[in-house]
């Protein structure tokens, strides 16, 4: 089952190593494939072999996987803490990453992570829902209305005291949160009141509570597979779609849409998370290294994602779409309409970490 898997890995890593260097270099990538076999055929069962001991010489770079696209704000991300590790631990540590699901999707990477093929993982919570249930309590919409008020409340001692060992319970050691911003909606249909949701055919992710908040504000949530939306918009099969600044730029949604509506009701947070077997496994002094390099690659992005909303905003305006930002009264009404997802979330969640995080 695990030498399958490693197996799997592999041969991506190696594709990967083909694309990225071409057919005059592959005497240099099949040396280094077979570097990361020799590593990789000594971390059985767990990954935190692969660190091959705590103060050996790293021979090799770990891998950190993600499933988007290289211009976004978490390749940036991972490229500030693959960098700083390097810098902080004199070049001795070495972490190469993998974009573009080149080591899998968001689900094969949490798999792999947790059983200890994979070191690094970064990408988006509403995934990590599946594995561990208490993640859910990043689904509960409207809750705030400024970004910096989220990245506080994550980064609030009290509050990641709780979440920390909802990682680590299972098989992940959380290393810190960046974001996208918010999630905003983009429709043909102008959106000036709480009535005016009503109908509208949104696409959404395949997450219940981001279903029960939709049909709370009386549209017609349709869950579709992403690669499907831009021509779902323009075929008419449906009407919007919800997604942060980012996502609705570099896929050119906007272009089937008139509007972009600042619903601004769930922060689109990212999480850095090692294979808690493989953190384990190496030295105090190491550990520490990648944690002061992630909470700066932390800092990093999320400067990185205020600077392109921005410019996103810009160039949707350029192109004619209208950005309409919605009055405090209409922003109450989705609150008060959010009340039945916040049940089904503390139904589900530790009643600590609710506390914690509605505080």
């Amino acid at each position: 089952m695990i030498e399958t898997k490693n197996n799997t890995l592999l041969s991506k890593i190696e594709k990967s190593h083909r694309e990225n260097y071409g057919i005059r270099k592959r005497q240099f990538c099949f040396g280094a494939f077979l570097c990361i076999v020799m590593c990789l055929l000594t971390a059985l069962p767990a990954c935190g072999n692969l660190a091959v001991s705590s103060e050996a010489e790293q021979r090799y770079a770990w891998p950190l996987g993600t499933a988007s696209p290289e211009d976004t704000v978490t390749q940036i991300y991972a490229e500030a803490f693959a960098e700083e590790v390097g810098r902080l631990s004199g070049g001795k540590m070495k972490i190469q990453v993998y974009p573009n699901s080149t080591l899998g999707g968001d689900r094969e990477l949490l798999e792999s992570c947790r059983d200890g093929d994979i070191p690094f993982v970064i990408q988006n919570t509403a995934p990590q829902v599946t594995f561990m249930p208490d993640i859910a309590i990043f689904d509960m919409p409207c809750m705030f209305s400024d970004i910096e008020e989220v990245r506080r409340k994550v980064d609030d001692e009290d509050f990641y005291g709780l979440i920390e060992p909802v990682y680590q319970k299972g098989g992940y050691k959380l290393l810190g949160y960046a974001d996208q911003g918010f999630r905003v909606m983009s429709t043909n249909k102008g959106i000036r009141s709480f009535e005016d949701f009503k109908g509208q055919k949104i696409r959404t992710m395949e997450n219940s509570y981001h279903i029960d908040f939709w049909k709370g504000l009386q549209a017609a949530p349709t869950p579709m597979t992403f690669s499907e939306v831009y021509i779902g918009l323009q075929q008419g099969t449906i009407d919007a779609q919800e997604n942060p600044y980012e996502v609705i730029v570099s896929n050119r949604l906007y272009e089937q849409q008139d509007y972009l509506v600042e619903t601004n009701h769930l922060p689109h947070l990212i999480s850095l998370i090692a294979s808690d077997s493989f953190f384990q496994g190496l030295s105090e002094e190491k550990q520490e290294i990648l944690e002061s390099a992630a909470k700066h690659a932390g800092e990093e992005a999320r400067k990185a994602s205020d600077e392109r909303i921005s410019e996103k905003m810009e160039e949707i305006v350029s192109s004619g779409t209208q950005i309409v930002t919605l009055g405090e009264e209409v922003w109450e009404e989705m609150q008060k309409a959010s009340q039945p997802v916040y049940e089904e979330i503390e139904e589900s969640v530790d009643s600590e970490i609710v506390r914690a995080y509605k505080e």
